[in-house]
C-alpha cells in the first residue's frame, strides 16, 4: 500500500487510539484533525470560562469541537492563574460524564509534567501525550516516555533537543532519528504510538532563511515516514501562515495547500481550525499558484508576489476606489509621488524601470529618489508633513533601495569602489532595552540619505566603539531612558577619549539633557559632543558634524555653550538651598495614625495575571502619550480637531486600532501582570513588609529618601514612607506592588518588520504595546482600589478622571521621581517573584525587559501623592548606603542625578 512515498508493508503498523469508541490511523485512514479550542492557549473564550470557574459551559466548547468534527480533543489548562493540575483532572472527570464527548481519544497538552500525568490518570481508553522532548536531555526525556508508555498512551515528540529547536531539514531528521533510537531502543516505546511534530514555521515573512520552512517540513515528513517505521507526523498548520495574519482568503489558501502536499509526503494528523480551510480545488488558480511558489520556494520572488496578490484579496470590507492618475507620469514623478505619500505598491517596478533609464544604479539613489526624499525633508521641516508620514516614507526608500542593492555591490566589486554615503552609528547603551525614540531618529537621519548602522540595545562601550571602527562610521549615537544610561554614556565617552577617538557623539533620549551633556559627558571627551532634543533636531546637527566645512564651528560653539553651562551650574550649587538630613526628617508630613481606618487586603501575597485578555486591557489606554511618541502634539481626543496635526493624528490613531485588533484577533502579544498584598509598617525611612499578619518576620525591607529641599512655611520634605502607618503608631498598615507587561511575543513581529524594512509597523507595535502596559498598570490598579485590596470599594470615575488620577492612592515607581534608585526594583522583584510570574526579567542596569513593561508600589492613604525628590546631601546619602547595606560610592553611582555635589 503507498502512502504519499511510503510502501507500507505491514498492515500491523497504525496508531490505535480511544475514547470510548476507538480511533484507528492506518495507511488508508484521512486526515486525523485534532481540536484545540479545549487549549486555554488557543481560545480566550475557554480560558475565560475555565478562569470564571463556568465549566458547563465550557464542556460546551469541546461539544462543538466534536460535532465539528474534531477526532481527538487537545485539552490544555497551562494559565497563570489557574491551578492547573485541578483544572485539568476537573475538566476531563466532566467530560468522562458526557457520552458526546468522551467518544473521541483525548490529547492531554502542558508544559508540566505533573498537568500531563495527573490528565493521564484521569482519561479513558488511549489517549496522547502532548508533548516531550529531548530539551532537557536524555534522561528527562527516557523517564518521561517510560511513563506515558506505562500510562499505555501515545506520546507527540516535538523536534527540540539540547541545542533549541529544529529549523533546518538536517536538524529536523536528525532530532527526529536519534529521539525514535531512544525511544525504539532503550525505552522499547511501540513504533505505532510515536507521533512526531517537525515544527511548522511561517513563510513568507520576508527572511531568507525562512524561504524553505514548509519545504523543509514536506521533506522531513518523508524522511520519517520513510526511514522511522511505524511513526506518525503532526503539526500546527496556522503557524505556516503567521506573515498573513488578518487577511482569511491567503490564511485559508494557504492551510489547504499545506496539507494537500504534507499529507501527500505523509502528515497524518495536526491542529488546524476547520473554519480556515479552503477547498483545495476551489482556491482561485491565480492565488494557488502564488502560495505554492511560497510554500515550495519555487522562484525567488515568490513572497513579493504573494504579498502584492494578497493586497488584492484582503477580505471582505469596504472597497476603496483608488485615484490612480499619478501612474500615468513619469517614472521620477510616480517615485517622489510614492515617496511623499508613502505607497509601496509599485517601488520596485519603478525603481527597475529609473535603474534601466540611468547609467549607473547610483544615479537612480542620487537622482529621483534623493529627489523624492528631499521634497519630504522639505515638507518634514516645514511642519507640512509629520512623523508618522516620514516614516512611511522611509519604508518606500528602503525598498528602492534594497532592489537596487544587488546592482550596486556589484558596480562597487567591479571598480573596487569603496565610497559610501555618510555614515551613522546608533545604540542604546548597556543595561538599557529602551529603543522606540533611538529607531525614530534613524528613520528621519536614514530619510536624509545617512547610512545607519543600528546596533539594537543593550550594547556595552567596547563593542559600539569596535563597530565604529570596523564600519569606519561618520559619527556616534548615543540612546538611553532610564537614569543609569547616563552614567553608561560617560563611559562610552571616557572609553572613545582613551582610544584617542575624534569621532562626533550625538547624546539622546528621555533621560538625557543638555546640561547632564554639558557637566558629566562633554568634560571627558575632547572630541565633539552634541544632545540632541529630539528626532527633528539630529538631521542639521548630524550635518553640521559630519561636514568638514562646518564641523570647527559647531565643535567650538557647543564647546563654549557646555563650559558656560558648568559654570553656571557650579555658581548655582554654591547656593546652599538644602537642610541637614536630621532636620528633613524633623519635617516629615504629619498624618495622625490615631484616627486612620486601616483597610485589610482580601488577599494577601501574590496574585498573577497571565495572559490577561487584551481587550478589556484596551478600555483603560490614555492615548495622548502616544501621540507625544510620533512627535505629534496635543492631547486626546482634542487632538483631532487641531488644525495642523489633527488629520494626521486621526490616521495614526485608525492605524493604532488596526493594530490592537489584529493583535487581539490573532493572539500577536500576550500581557502577564503579577500583584502582591503584604502587611507592612514603616520603620524610620524604611518600609518593613512582613510574610504574614503575626508581623513577626520581615520579609522584605524597602528603602526610600527624602526631600532636602529648603521649603516654605507648612510645607513638609517628603518621602514615600510617610504613607505607610510607622510601626510604633501599633497600626496594622499594608503595602503592595505590581509589574505588568504587554511585550510578550512582540521580538518576531519586529523581526518581520525590518525584514520588510518597514519602520512605520515596527515602531507602531512598540508604541501600541507600550500603551498597553500603561493600561494594564491601570487597570490592576482599579482592581486593588475596588477589590484586592478594596480601600476605595464605592470609587466610581469616568475615564478622565482615571487618566487624571483623581482616585485614592498612588503607584510610584522605583527609578522614578518620587523613589529615584532603581536597585529597589531588585528588592521588588524578588517580593512579586515576577520573572516566573510574567516573563519581565531586569538587565544589570535595572531595566525590564520587555521594554513594555511597567512596575512600582501600591500606597493606600489619602494623604500619599506624587512628588520629585530633587536633590540631595551627602548625609542622607551616607544614611541610605547604611540601610541599604551597600557603599556609598555605589549608591552615588545610582543616585547621580540626585546629588547635590559633584562626587
Amino acid at each position: 500500500m503507498v502512502y504519499g512515498l511510503l510502501t507500507m508493508n505491514e498492515n500491523q503498523v497504525t496508531l490505535k487510539l480511544s475514547g470510548l469508541e476507538p480511533l484507528i490511523a492506518t495507511p488508508q485512514s484521512n486526515f486525523i484533525n485534532v481540536g484545540e479550542r479545549t487549549n486555554v492557549t488557543g481560545s480566550l473564550r475557554f480560558a475565560r470560562l475555565i478562569k470564571e470557574d463556568k465549566y458547563d459551559e465550557a464542556l460546551s466548547v469541546a461539544r462543538d469541537q466534536v460535532e465539528g468534527g474534531a477526532q481527538i480533543l487537545d485539552v490544555n489548562m497551562d494559565e497563570g492563574m489557574l491551578d492547573g493540575k485541578e483544572a485539568m483532572v476537573r475538566f476531563l472527570n466532566l467530560i468522562a460524564a458526557e457520552p458526546d464527548i468522551a467518544r473521541i481519544p483525548i490529547m492531554v497538552d502542558s508544559s508540566k509534567w505533573e498537568i500531563i500525568e495527573a490528565g493521564l490518570q484521569c482519561i479513558q481508553g488511549k489517549g496522547v501525550v502532548n508533548s516531550i522532548s529531548l530539551k532537557e536531555g536524555e534522561e528527562k526525556f527516557i523517564e518521561q516516555a517510560k511513563k506515558v508508555k506505562r500510562y499505555g498512551a501515545a506520546v507527540i515528540v516535538m523536534a527540540f533537543d539540547e541545542d533549541g529547536q529544529a529549523d533546518s531539514y538536517e536538524r529536523r531528521i536528525e532530532i527526529c532519528e536519534r529521539s525514535y533510537k531512544v525511544l525504539t531502543e532503550i525505552v522499547n516505546f511501540p513504533k505505532e504510538d510515536i507521533i512526531f511534530d517537525p515544527n511548522i514555521f511561517p513563510v513568507a515573512t520576508g527572511i531568507e532563511e525562512h524561504n524553505n520552512n514548509a519545504l523543509d517540513f514536506f521533506n522531513a515528513t518523508r524522511w520519517i515516514r520513510q526511514n522511522l517505521p511505524g511513526a506518525h507526523v503532526s503539526g500546527g498548520v496556522s503557524n505556516v501562515s503567521f506573515s498573513f495574519r488578518g487577511n482569511n482568503p491567503v490564511r485559508e489558501a494557504m492551510h489547504s495547500a499545506f496539507l494537500y502536499h504534507a499529507i501527500k509526503e505523509g502528515m497524518d494528523m495536526g491542529i488546524v481550525n476547520p473554519a480556515m480551510l479552503e477547498v483545495y480545488d476551489d482556491i482561485p488558480k491565480d492565488l494557488l499558484d502564488r502560495v505554492e511558489d511560497v510554500l515550495l520556494n519555487r522562484r525567488e520572488d515568490a513572497t513579493e508576489r504573494l504579498l502584492e496578490f494578497a493586497e488584492t484579496v484582503k477580505g471582505e470590507g469596504k472597497k476603496l476606489v483608488k485615484d490612480d492618475s499619478w501612474r500615468k507620469e513619469s517614472v521620477e514623478k510616480r517615485l517622489e509621488h510614492a515617496l511623499v505619500k508613502g505607497i509601496v505598491d509599485h517601488i520596485e517596478e519603478d525603481t527597475e524601470e529609473a535603474r534601466q533609464n540611468s547609467e549607473r544604479p547610483l544615479h537612480v539613489i542620487e537622482g529621483p529618489l534623493m529627489d523624492g526624499m528631499n521634497v519630504v525633508g522639505d515638507l518634514f521641516g516645514s511642519g507640512k508633513m509629520f512623523l508618522p508620514q516620514v516614516v512611511k516614507s522611509a519604508r518606500v526608500m528602503k525598498k528602492a533601495v534594497a532592489h537596487l542593492l544587488p546592482y550596486l555591490e556589484a558596480e562597487k566589486a567591479a571598480n573596487a569602489d569603496t565610497s559610501s554615503a555618510s555614515k551613522i552609528l546608533l545604540a542604546t547603551v548597556k543595561g538599557d532595552v529602551h529603543d522606540i525614540g533611538k529607531n525614530i531618529v534613524g528613520v528621519v537621519l536614514a530619510c536624509n540619505n545617512y547610512d545607519i548602522v543600528d546596533m539594537g540595545v543593550m550594547v556595552p562601550a567596547d563593542k559600539i566603539i569596535d563597530k565604529a571602527i570596523e564600519e569606519q562610521v561618520d559619527a556616534i549615537g548615543l540612546s538611553g531612558l532610564i537614569t543609569p544610561s547616563l552614567d553608561e554614556m560617560v563611559t562610552v565617552a571616557k572609553e572613545m577619549e582613551r582610544r584617542k577617538m575624534s569621532l562626533p557623539l550625538l547624546i539622546g533620549g528621555a533621560t538625557t539633557s543638555r546640561i547632564h551633556t554639558a557637566v558629566k559627558i562633554d568634560p571627558v571627551y575632547s572630541g565633539s559632543i552634541v544632545h540632541v532634543l529630539d528626532a527633528s533636531k539630529s538631521v542639521p546637527v548630524a550635518g553640521e558634524l559630519i561636514n568638514k566645512e562646518t564641523y570647527d564651528n559647531i565643535f567650538s560653539r557647543t564647546k563654549d555653550e557646555y563650559s558656560k553651562l558648568r559654570e553656571d551650574h557650579a555658581n548655582r550649587k554654591q547656593i546652599k538651598n538644602y537642610i541637614s538630613f536630621n532636620n528633613a526628617k524633623a519635617n516629615r508630613t504629619v498624618v495622625d495614625w490615631s484616627v486612620k481606618e486601616m483597610v485589610k487586603p482580601t488577599i494577601l501575597g501574590n496574585q498573577a495575571f497571565k495572559d490577561y485578555p487584551i481587550d478589556e486591557i484596551r478600555k483603560y489606554i490614555d492615548w495622548t502619550p502616544f501621540f507625544s511618541t510620533w512627535m505629534l502634539k496635543g492631547k486626546y481626543p482634542a487632538i483631532f480637531d487641531n488644525e495642523v496635526v489633527g488629520d494626521e493624528a486621526k490616521k495614526l490613531f485608525d492605524d493604532a486600532q488596526v493594530v490592537l485588533d489584529e493583535i487581539i484577533e490573532e493572539n500577536l502579544l500576550y500581557a502577564n501582570g503579577v500583584v502582591g498584598l503584604y502587611p507592612a509598617n514603616a520603620v524610620g525611612e524604611d518600609v518593613e513588609v512582613y510574610t504574614d499578619e503575626s508581623r513577626s518576620e520581615v520579609l522584605k525591607t524597602f528603602h526610600f529618601l527624602r526631600q532636602q529641599g529648603k521649603k516654605g512655611s507648612g510645607l513638609p520634605n517628603l518621602s514615600l514612607a510617610d504613607f505607610v502607618a510607622p510601626k510604633s503608631s501599633g497600626k496594622k498598615d499594608y503595602f503592595g506592588g505590581f509589574a505588568v507587561t504587554a511585550g510578550v511575543g512582540i521580538e518576531p513581529l519586529i523581526e518581520k518588520y525590518k525584514q520588510d524594512h518597514d519602520d512605520y509597523n515596527s515602531i507602531m507595535i512598540k508604541a501600541v504595546a507600550d500603551r498597553l502596559a500603561e493600561a494594564f498598570a491601570e487597570l490592576l490598579h482599579e482592581k486593588i482600589r475596588k477589590d484586592l485590596w478594596g480601600f476605595a470599594k464605592t470609587e466610581n470615575l469616568d475615564d478622565e478622571g482615571l487618566i487624571k488620577e483623581k482616585y485614592q492612592g498612588i503607584r510610584p515607581a522605583p527609578g522614578y521621581p518620587a523613589c529615584p534608585d532603581h536597585t529597589e526594583k531588585g528588592l521588588l522583584f524578588d517580593l512579586l517573584e515576577v520573572e516566573k510570574n510574567t516573563g519581565i526579567s531586569l538587565t544589570e542596569s535595572y531595566a525590564m525587559y520587555p521594554a513594555a513593561a511597567v512596575s512600582g508600589f501600591y500606597f493606600m492613604h489619602e494623604e500619599s501623592k506624587y512628588f520629585g525628590l530633587g536633590k540631595i546631601e551627602k548625609d542622607q546619602v551616607v544614611d541610605y548606603a547604611a540601610r541599604k547595606q551597600m557603599d556609598v560610592e555605589v549608591i552615588e553611582k545610582w543616585l547621580a542625578p540626585n546629588l547635590s555635589y559633584d562626587v
